[in-house]
């Protein structure tokens, strides 16, 4: 039984021997430090604006007319769509978008101004290339906005010519107004809804990989047992000081990752930072406490960290932020509740975009205090594979 000086005596020399290891080992620094701020870098310039602007599109304009002229104007005059190409046929066009070089097209029919002026309802039809999910949407919701807008201005004109007051043609157009309101995300910035998401998958995805990488490379090189002889022989204090350098590196990095977007970049934070931050810590804790199940269930470098690129990359995707659990099968909404960036999301959307009472954030919090447990049961097997290492090293 170890007396109290002992057991800080062996956390501080397990803790300075992995920090000779982080230092002298350099994949521990480009791995985390210059991997994490490229992708921080690459992902708030590439959404910079929020969302996508000047999406390229083709006009096929057969009436040449006036009020022709003017709607190809007026639509290139948008902050979301530009005309790009003006095409004479609509062969041409389909030829563009099959090619990739617009993202709709917009087919002005022959005879519009004729048809409008003698109340025949001309249409205008657009085609949208659904293949590019983001430039489709933002080129489909400008095109019926405009298309309406267009609409309305011409029974205006229409009604102004009868001599209806401009209160009772407001009415006749739109009978009932809608009064929406953007909330959390009033300027609609895409990269509120993702940056502050992602770039925190990225950064579990490298904790969790790291994790398994360092306690990997100790059976690899077969130097576990001398790791278990700093420690004493005690499995907790090796696998807990081993990790501790770690987990200040991460909550630094991850601390300093919500100040730059909450308060730097200006995104916004309706309820708690510091409860944003908390949930921050317990989140690298959660990955890391995945990452040392991983091994302890996998004692084999290569095998470890196959399942842990897999089990990173599966919490992109079932985390709900790029596609609604609710919409998922129900086994699937089941199984996203084992992973901790799923309850990272919901603490964000919680604190950060609703502004909810910090007691609805403790069931999050909860969530991820519950990922420590699971390496507690593969803790005699770590150990048994720390002292026999007898795992092949391939």
């Amino acid at each position: 039984m170890l007396s109290g000086k002992e057991i800080w005596a062996a956390f501080g020399r397990v803790i300075r021997r992995e920090m000779r290891l982080m230092f002298h080992q350099p994949i521990y620094f480009y791995s985390t430090l210059i991997v994490m701020m490229v992708c921080t870098i690459f992902f708030l310039t590439l959404l910079h604006r929020g969302q996508p602007e000047r999406m390229p599109v083709a006009v096929v304009d057969m009436d040449c007319s006036t009020i022709s002229r003017r709607i190809v104007h007026e639509l290139n005059a948008t902050q979301s769509v530009v005309v790009a190409y003006r095409c004479a046929d609509f062969a041409e066009a389909r030829r563009m978008m099959q090619r990739g070089d617009v993202y709709a097209i917009l087919v002005i029919p022959e005879n519009l101004y004729n048809d409008m002026l003698s109340f025949k309802r001309p249409t205008l039809t657009f085609y949208i290339n659904a293949t590019y999910t983001m430039g489709a949407t933002v080129a489909y919701k400008q095109l019926m906005m405009f298309g309406n807008l267009a609409s309305g201005a011409f029974q205006r004109e229409v009604l102004r010519k009868k001599g209806l007051p401009d209160s009772l043609i407001m009415q006749r157009i739109q009978p009932i107004v809608i009064d929406g309101h953007m909330l959390s995300n009033p300027s609609s910035n895409y990269s509120v809804y993702l940056s502050s998401v992602l770039l925190p998958g990225i950064l579990g995805l490298i904790v969790l990989v790291i994790t398994v990488f360092s306690i990997g490379m100790e059976l690899k090189w077969k130097t576990s047992r001398n790791l278990l002889a700093e420690a004493r022989g005690s499995m907790v204090i090796a696998m807990v000081g081993k990790m501790v350098p770690h987990i200040m590196v991460y909550t630094t990095m991850g601390i300093s990752l919500n100040i730059l977007l909450f308060r730097i970049m200006g995104f916004p934070m309706n309820g708690s930072l510091v409860w944003l931050c908390v949930g921050m810590f317990l989140y690298i804790l959660a990955v890391q406490s995945i990452g040392v199940t991983i091994v302890g269930l996998l004692p084999v470098l290569r095998d470890a960290l196959s399942i842990s690129a897999l089990y990173g990359m599966l919490s992109f995707s079932l985390s709900g932020f790029t596609f609604p659990v609710e919409g998922m099968p129900g086994p699937i909404q089941v199984f996203s509740w084992c992973f901790p960036l799923r309850h990272y999301f919901r603490l964000y959307v919680s604190e950060a975009l609703m502004g909810n009472p910090t007691v609805d954030s403790m069931v999050f919090i909860g969530c991820q205090l519950l990922f420590i447990l699971p390496q507690y049961l593969v803790h005699k097997r770590l150990k048994n594979a720390f002292i026999y290492q007898n795992y092949p090293l391939k």
